[in-house]
């Protein structure tokens, strides 16, 4: 596995995480020690989940337990993903309280950072509030995170729902770009970051980000991206 030397980590508070599908994506991940957190998308919806990783739910538990596994033995944290938390447009069974119960299962298995994905865009902030309203009081001692999608328009709402009923992580990406290429409406795409940041900031919240950073972040996203 080819190891990149061009990362110093050690004089900043950014952390890394690698998405991976499966064990093998794990094992390769857990190489780089500049890598501390791995993220797993799993679905609550069947349809979904073999879309996305050509896995079935019960596939994909077992997946969880060993890079679970993986994370321990070499010193990183597992981040999950409850993918399709808010609803789900394929037709399989959802409810608060499925998204719930995959919680709990996940807290049972030893993992403490959870995020609450809308995947493909279909939360409304009236979902987005009754499940961290329910799920963050039931469990103090684990992170749970918000990753929603939005159309550039109704970002906000979604946002609002998440923070005013205790959720204090969020993920976003410069300039919304990327997202779902499933879902039904080609507008819906990752946060912006920058909305985040503003929106946190608004609230009193420290993020830690320096203005100028970001708008040369920002800057540099537009160069990358409209390549």
């Amino acid at each position: 596995v080819f190891r990149s030397k061009g990362l110093n980590m050690s004089q900043t508070n950014t952390r890394l995480l690698a998405i991976v599908a499966n064990e093998r994506g794990a094992q390769d991940a857990c190489i780089f020690p500049e890598i501390s957190y791995l993220g797993f998308p799993f679905s609550i919806s069947e349809t979904f989940q073999q879309r996305n990783t050509n896995s079935s739910i019960a596939e994909a538990l077992d997946r969880v337990k060993a890079i679970q596994a993986l994370c321990v033995c070499h010193g990183k944290e597992l981040v999950i993903y409850i993918s399709m938390g808010f609803g789900n447009p394929y037709g399989d069974p959802w409810h608060p309280d499925l998204a719930a119960e995959w919680v709990e299962r996940m807290v049972g298995l030893g993992i403490t950072t959870i995020s609450l994905a809308d995947t493909v865009g279909v939360a409304t902030p009236d979902a987005i509030a009754s499940l961290f309203a329910t799920l963050v009081p039931a469990f103090p001692l684990i992170t749970l995170g918000a990753h929603l999608h939005s159309r550039p328009d109704n970002w906000r709402p979604k946002l609002e729902a998440a923070y005013h009923n205790g959720c204090r992580r969020f993920d976003g990406a410069l300039k919304g770009y990327g997202g779902c290429p499933m879902a039904d409406d080609d507008l819906v795409g990752n946060m912006a970051m920058e909305n985040i940041i503003a929106f946190l900031e608004e609230q009193g919240e420290e993020t830690g980000i320096g203005a100028v950073e970001l708008g040369e972040a920002i800057g540099m996203a537009d160069t990358v991206f409209s390549a």
